[in-house]
């Protein structure tokens, strides 16, 4: 299998997503923030989609998409009693706006699906070192800014009170999503980007408390979701999104039982 150069290449972005997706997923968790990663997928699907339609790569689209657009949905459904409409408005919006990209740019009906479903095997060299320069920034800015994100997403409250500047953090983590939204596509797509961001951290925090355990744990249960989907893919020729849907639910539910069973 690892003959292949585009299995080598699939392997070793969907490592690089895994480790992101794992770290950044625990503060998406604590923040309350998974159904915004859901609308910022359906945002990534129009910015690959315009990408496609303006000559641009469909990396390069949902990166200008998602960036400029996580911002202004934060925005919008700060207040809890607008969310679920604004997100939901938002939603349709930029979904209406992928087809139309997608229809305009003369494109197959492949392209559409590699982008909703994702197309990992198809990832080149250069795509491959894309998403390591972007994963390095996140990976940057999260360490920087480490102390004070976790202070402001585990404890709300006590960030206002300390006088930190919450605007500013909650700012720069909605960038900080959106440009994993755009790196995690790259494997499973832009309408399941949420499996690889959400249910990892949401079972590593029936196994742990502390956040660096959190992100390990999740880091981990992400690695073996895209590696094990990956292999399955290989071997039945099914989709991988499928598989890791299915291997990530599948921890998710057994940390519910496990979680039960010790109360």
């Amino acid at each position: 299998m690892f003959s292949y150069v585009f299995m080598q290449n699939a392997y070793l972005a969907s490592t690089i997503i895994a480790i992101i997706c794992g770290i950044v997923g625990v503060f998406v968790i604590a923040r309350n923030m998974s159904f915004l990663t859901h609308t910022l997928s359906e945002i990534g699907f129009a910015g690959a989609a315009f990408g496609l339609f303006a000559g641009w790569s469909a990396l390069g689209g949902m990166l200008l998409f998602t960036t400029v657009s996580s911002v202004l949905v934060g925005q919008l459904s700060a207040k809890t009693s607008r969310r679920e409409s604004s997100i939901s408005a938002i939603s349709a919006l930029f979904i209406g706006l992928g087809i139309l990209f997608i229809s305009l740019s003369n494109k197959n009906a492949s392209y559409a699906t590699n982008i909703l479903f994702g197309s990992v095997i198809g990832i080149d060299a250069a795509a491959v070192h894309q998403l390591i320069w972007l994963s390095v920034a996140v990976l940057a800015v999260i360490f920087v800014m480490y102390r004070f994100l976790t202070f402001d997403s585990f404890d709300p409250v006590g960030a206002s009170v300390h006088g930190l500047w919450t605007n500013v953090i909650s700012i720069v983590f909605l960038v900080i999503l959106a440009f994993s939204v755009s790196v995690a596509a790259q494997v499973v797509g832009s309408l399941l980007i949420f499996i690889l961001l959400t249910l990892p951290a949401s079972a590593a925090k029936y196994f742990s408390h502390s956040v660096v355990g959190m992100m390990t744990i999740a880091v981990f249960l992400a690695l073996i979701g895209v590696w094990g989907g990956l292999y399955l893919g290989y071997v039945t020729n099914w989709p991988v999104s499928f598989f890791i849907a299915a291997i990530e639910a599948g921890f998710y539910f057994c940390a519910l039982l496990i979680e039960r069973f010790k109360k």
